[in-house]
C-alpha cells in the first residue's frame, strides 16, 4: 500500500469522523434545546402568573388612588404620592413581565446556538432591568401611611427621628439594590438568588445548558486541527 491509498484513507477517515460529529452534535443540540426549553417553562409559569397578579395588584392600587382623589384633602398628600409611586413602577414591572413571557415564548431554537444565547442574554439582560427598577418603591412604603393631620405637626421629635431614619435606610437600600442590580454581580450568589424570584434562574440555566454544548464542540473539533 502506497502512501497515496494511505493518504485517502486517512481522508476517507476524517470524513466518516466528521459526519459523526456533525450527528452527535445535532442530536446533542436538539437534547440541549429540549432542557433549555423544560427550564423555560418555569418562567412562563411565572411570568404568567406574575401578570394576573400585577393586574390584581395595580386595580387595588388604582382603586386606592381614586378613592383618595375623589375625597382629596390635603391629610392624602403622603398617601397620593407614595402609592403614585409604587404604581408607576408596578406598571413598568407589569409590562415587563408581559415583555418577558413574549421573549420567552419567541425563542427560536432552530436557530444557531449564538442566536439563540443572544436571544436568553436579552431576557436575562431585562430580568435585571426589571429587578432594578421595583428596588425604586421601597422607600415609598414607609411614608403612605403618613398624614399632614398628624405628621410631622401632632408627633414628637423622637418619632420624627424614627420616621427619617427608617424612610433614609429604605432609601439608600433601594438604592444600593439599583446600582448593584447589573450583568457583572451575576457571579455572585445573593445576587442571583436576588433575580430568581423575577425568573432569573431559569434563564441561567437555559444558558448553561448552551455553554455545555458550546464545551463539547470545542472538545470534539479540537483534533481537527492535526489533520492535514
Amino acid at each position: 500500500m502506497n502512501n497515496t491509498e494511505l493518504i485517502n484513507i486517512w481522508k476517507l477517515q476524517n470524513t466518516k469522523i466528521d459526519k459523526t460529529l456533525a450527528i452527535n452534535e445535532l442530536l446533542l443540540k436538539e437534547v440541549i434545546n429540549e432542557k433549555a426549553r423544560s427550564s423555560l417553562k418555569s418562567l412562563i409559569k411565572l411570568k404568567t402568573a406574575g401578570i394576573m397578579a400585577f393586574v390584581l395588584y395595580l386595580l387595588l392600587l388604582s382603586y386606592a388612588l381614586v378613592y383618595a382623589l375623589s375625597d382629596y384633602s390635603s391629610a392624602w398628600n403622603y398617601f397620593i404620592f407614595s402609592i403614585s409611586a409604587i404604581t408607576l413602577v408596578n406598571i413598568k414591572g407589569f409590562a415587563d413581565y408581559i415583555k418577558h413571557l413574549v421573549w420567552a415564548n419567541s425563542i427560536n431554537y432552530n436557530g444557531s446556538i449564538m442566536e439563540i444565547q443572544q436571544q436568553l442574554s436579552r431576557l436575562q439582560l431585562s430580568i435585571i432591568d426589571h429587578a432594578r427598577i421595583m428596588c425604586l418603591q421601597f422607600p415609598f412604603f414607609t411614608t403612605f401611611y403618613l398624614s399632614n393631620n398628624w405628621f410631622p405637626g401632632e408627633v414628637g421629635p423622637g418619632y420624627i427621628i424614627f420616621q427619617a431614619l427608617c424612610t433614609g435606610l429604605f432609601v439608600y437600600f433601594s438604592y444600593w439594590l439599583y446600582k448593584n442590580h447589573k450583568h457583572e454581580n451575576l457571579d455572585k450568589k445573593w445576587f442571583r438568588n436576588m433575580i430568581a424570584g423575577s425568573g432569573g434562574k431559569s434563564v441561567m440555566k437555559a444558558m448553561d445548558y448552551y455553554k455545555e454544548l458550546e464545551a463539547f464542540k470545542r472538545e470534539e473539533h479540537h483534533p481537527t486541527a492535526f489533520r492535514s
